[in-house]
């Protein structure tokens, strides 16, 4: 049994993760600013702030893997706020590392594959691509991503780097910046109007929540040469296609369409046969996911 840190634990990653790591037994810590509103049982939970060193250095005692999925910003606030991703989250990153090096402590980065890419003709996108983001956030990713490369390089250390698509499922909050899905199936359950950036035929690369920390407990003991994962779906689903789903569902959206943004990358599907190579799971259709999704968030309605 391992003891796994979730750094950001409280988040929509995190919570589904630590669910999914006491599945396989693991000993669970989740750390963040505060408890969460829902405790789960089993996990233990550290309240601490990330960019304190002592706290930080602190939460890290016992542990055998860190997996670092806490955020700052977000893809619709990092051209504003760059500056603290640059000067917080991309610097304390690399001190969690070089904490992490000195401990003897497993990393997995979460990362951005929706934004670290940016635009590629090529699609599915493969891990070796040489990345371009378009906005600050992905930009923070690769910062991050970079160093962690160079300290494998440097100290033949076995950090690894999960470029996560588009995840949705229970637990989201669209209201945090992310998570279309989300947005889409509760506006259409309490009957709001849905708004679309564009017109509608950006494509982006859905995976259900499960399906990632499946694959990220499949990266839990991996050993090989590998230093970047796509966790994705390697289906693109456009967002008019995304209404079509609603109504099969029997769902009445009302859509309005609006500019499109500048951070928004027309395109993004992540080619995931990487990753399937160590993870022999059945992924979701997004056709399956949403539905089931949907099934969720109209029982939690009801009760």
């Amino acid at each position: 049994m391992k003891n796994v840190l979730i750094i950001g634990g409280n988040g929509f990653i995190g919570q589904n993760l630590s669910k999914t790591l006491l599945k396989y037994q693991y000993n669970v810590f989740s750390f963040d600013i505060q408890l969460p509103k829902l405790k789960l049982e089993k996990v233990n939970y550290l309240v601490g702030d990330f960019f304190d060193d002592e706290i930080l250095e602190k939460s890290l005692s016992g542990i055998d893997l860190v997996v670092h999925s806490l955020s700052t910003v977000n893809p619709g606030n990092s051209n504003t706020r760059f500056l603290q991703g640059y000067s917080r989250d991309f610097v304390q990153s690399v001190k969690l590392f070089d904490m992490c090096i000195k401990k003897n402590i497993r990393v997995i980065f979460l990362s951005s594959g929706g934004t670290v890419y940016g635009v590629q003709k090529k699609q599915p996108i493969v891990e070796d691509t040489i990345a371009a983001p378009i906005n600050h956030y992905g930009s923070v990713k690769l910062c991050i991503e970079t160093v962690m490369k160079t300290f494998n390089t440097q100290l033949h250390t076995k950090m690894i780097i999960a470029r996560i698509s588009n995840p949705y499922g229970p637990g989201q909050d669209y209201n945090k910046g992310v998570g279309f899905i989300d947005a889409a199936l509760k506006k259409c359950l309490n009957g709001e109007t849905i708004e679309i950036w564009g017109d509608g035929e950006v494509v982006r690369d859905y995976i259900y929540i499960d399906d990632v920390c499946e694959m990220i407990c499949s990266l839990i003991n991996y050993n090989g040469e590998q230093e970047v994962f796509n966790l994705s779906s390697n289906e693109g689903v456009s967002l008019n296609r995304v209404i079509d789903e609603l109504k099969q569902l029997n769902l009445q959206p009302h859509v309005i369409y609006k500019d499109s943004r500048s951070v928004d990358v027309s395109k993004v599907v992540l080619d995931n046969s990487r990753i399937e190579k160590i993870h022999p799971m059945k992924i979701r259709s997004f056709k399956e996911g949403i539905s089931e999704y949907y099934n969720y968030l109209k029982g939690s309605k009801n009760q």
